[in-house]
């Protein structure tokens, strides 16, 4: 999964793009065809692109090259690379609302959700490594205290300031990681509350779409009887 895209970044179909970009939709899934043939990758729901903001430049360029188009497709895709190398981290933004930033597509939204699932899980495996990182740290801070007993025997006022380099170096390291365990549990926290909330979104829409369909069915229901009615009265 691509890690440069945001989770509340606007995504545009084919006909959008073609307008954005002033060409044609054929025009748009041709770029697409030597773009992804170069090794570019798409955010794709089954067999249709979905494009962001970046993609809408690629095919910018594309569009303006005076060179092959292969070979403007393989820089763009060489800076779709360094660009990706570079996402370490993603923020998450929490949108004010959910009704303007949530997909509509059920297929958007289950591949929203995994991609929360899995930056949760990311983030469980951060917390297990900072827990190792600090234990390792109370064993290096555990020694360093029993070199100073040894050299405090002989060296007194030296032996004192030291202890207290290493009291005031253990508590900064305790402070800090308290801090770094309370951070990850807001982000786990706020993961989890967006998770319910596009659940509920997501309960809602089929809601609705379940309502049109039997509203739907109704109206078709009625009006077969109407004109059956009327074709009984032709018929005597």
């Amino acid at each position: 999964m691509r890690r440069d895209i945001q989770l509340n970044e606007r995504a545009f179909s084919s006909k959008e793009v073609a307008e954005e970009v002033g060409i044609a939709t054929p025009t748009v899934r041709k770029y697409g065809q030597i773009l992804e043939r170069n090794g570019y990758e798409f955010l794709k729901d089954g067999d249709r692109r979905i494009f962001v903001q970046s993609d809408i430049g690629a095919l910018i360029a594309l569009r303006d090259t005076d060179k092959p188009l292969d070979d403007t497709a393989k820089d763009l895709v060489y800076q779709q690379k360094e660009r990706l190398e570079g996402s370490y981290e993603t923020e998450v933004a929490i949108p004010d609302t959910y009704e303007e930033n949530l997909p509509q597509d059920p297929n958007q939204l289950k591949e929203v959700l995994m991609f929360l699932v899995n930056e949760l899980a990311a983030t469980r495996e951060m917390n297990v490594q900072l827990t190792n990182d600090m234990s390792e740290l109370k064993t290096k801070v555990s020694r360093l205290q029993q070199d100073h007993h040894v050299i405090s025997s002989s060296i007194g006022n030296s032996a004192q300031r030291t202890n207290a380099k290493i009291e005031q170096l253990t508590e900064q390291q305790n402070n800090h990681y308290e801090t770094l365990l309370q951070q990850e549990k807001q982000k786990s926290e706020l993961l989890q509350k967006e998770i319910q909330n596009m659940r509920v979104e997501q309960k809602k829409e089929w809601t609705s779409q379940n309502e049109f369909n039997k509203r739907l069915e109704e109206a078709i229901q009625k009006r077969s009887e109407k004109w059956w009615g009327l074709f009984s009265i032709f018929r005597k």
